[in-house]
């Protein structure tokens, strides 16, 4: 039987219906607050109100998810939270915004103060190649929540961001013909590791060296790349006209910019660890929507905008390339296979 993200334990089509219910509940609470008008709600990178003296108050919060795992296994605490910090400015510079404060959530089993300073070193090195300041957090013990003999944690973080109504991109001006280009991940980044992990860890341990991947554990902890510096560099400096964080669901988050076809051809070279991963079992299809296939940020924009965004990135030293189009059907698809 082929090894999918529901049979690891992660059913996306009913995540979603739980999100759709959620959604319903929260939007009971949209005109509660006076002084704040909903301007963006549920369903996008991040909730937008607009506050007094016209500016545009986005949050957004996230976690790690099962990565934790592997910082558990392997000991090492000083990356996870470059990660924490990743997942949540990375999603909300979707919308345009500039990330302005960062509160961090660590839940554990027991007091740890070496590994929480570690944890929290890791969020400081994401902090500031973001360039957002950390201005608060929660350290939670709870040994009848979180189990294990050995120390274990969870982590989790949120972002606020501001902007202009001028400086918003929603995805609503994306049209037939704009290109879209693809960032490079670093790797796994932070979604897809409870399939990653039944996919592996039959026929591996996390110590064994593969060639071409390096130690797994090692190559499944590298560090989630942070895009904020050169996405906000090319809002104010070009034309764009939709910005996707590439996380859980894979290439189907484009979906949620603006119900249109997205057509990508031209993907680039599979990380190792992820091609490890597809010759446990994976079938390509799952593999496009669960892992970022080594684009951890796409930018859709006109044509004619293309060379100065892949100029920005270069800069910044992370490669692009043109992976797509976007197209009239409201779908998405991969090498011509629909994912969406």
């Amino acid at each position: 039987m082929a090894l999918t993200y529901k049979n690891a334990g992660v059913d996306i089509s009913e995540i979603k219906k739980s999100q759709r219910a959620i959604g319903r509940l929260i939007k009971s609470t949209h005109k509660l607050q006076k002084k704040a008008k909903i301007a963006h709600g549920f369903g996008h990178y991040a909730g937008i109100v607009e506050i007094p003296g016209g500016k545009m108050l986005a949050t957004h919060t996230d976690g790690v998810g099962t990565k934790v795992v592997i910082a558990n296994l392997l000991k090492k605490f000083d990356t996870i939270g470059i990660d924490c910090v990743a997942m949540n400015v990375n999603d909300i510079i979707c919308i345009g915004a500039t990330p302005i404060s960062f509160v961090d959530y660590i839940a554990a089993n027991r007091n740890d103060q070496k590994i929480f300073q570690k944890l929290v070193s890791g969020l400081v090195k994401g902090a500031k190649k973001s360039s957002v300041p950390i201005v608060g957090g929660e350290t939670a013990i709870m040994p009848g929540v979180i189990s294990g003999k050995d120390f274990a944690f969870d982590l989790a973080g949120m972002v606020v961001g501001l902007a202009s109504k001028r400086e918003l991109i929603l995805g609503d001006k994306i049209n037939v013909g704009d290109v879209i280009i693809g960032a490079n991940s670093t790797g796994i980044h932070s979604n897809g590791y409870s399939l990653a992990r039944k996919a592996l860890f039959p026929k591996y341990d996390i110590h064994d060296n593969v060639n071409g991947v390096g130690m797994i554990g090692k190559a499944l902890l590298k560090p989630t790349e942070i895009y904020v510096k050169p996405v906000l560099e090319m809002a104010k400096k070009c034309r764009i006209h939709g910005l996707a964080h590439i996380t859980g669901g894979s290439f189907t988050k484009l979906l949620r910019l603006k119900n249109i076809g997205y057509s990508i051809d031209s993907l680039p070279k599979l990380p190792h660890i992820m091609g490890l991963i597809q010759e446990q079992g994976v079938r390509k299809e799952e593999m496009y929507k669960t892992f970022n296939m080594g684009v951890g940020f796409c930018v859709i924009a006109p044509r004619s905008q293309v060379d100065d965004i892949c100029d920005i990135f270069k800069r910044h030293r992370i490669k692009c390339q043109e992976i797509g189009s976007i197209t009239p059907s409201a779908s998405v698809s991969i090498n011509s296979t629909k994912i969406a």
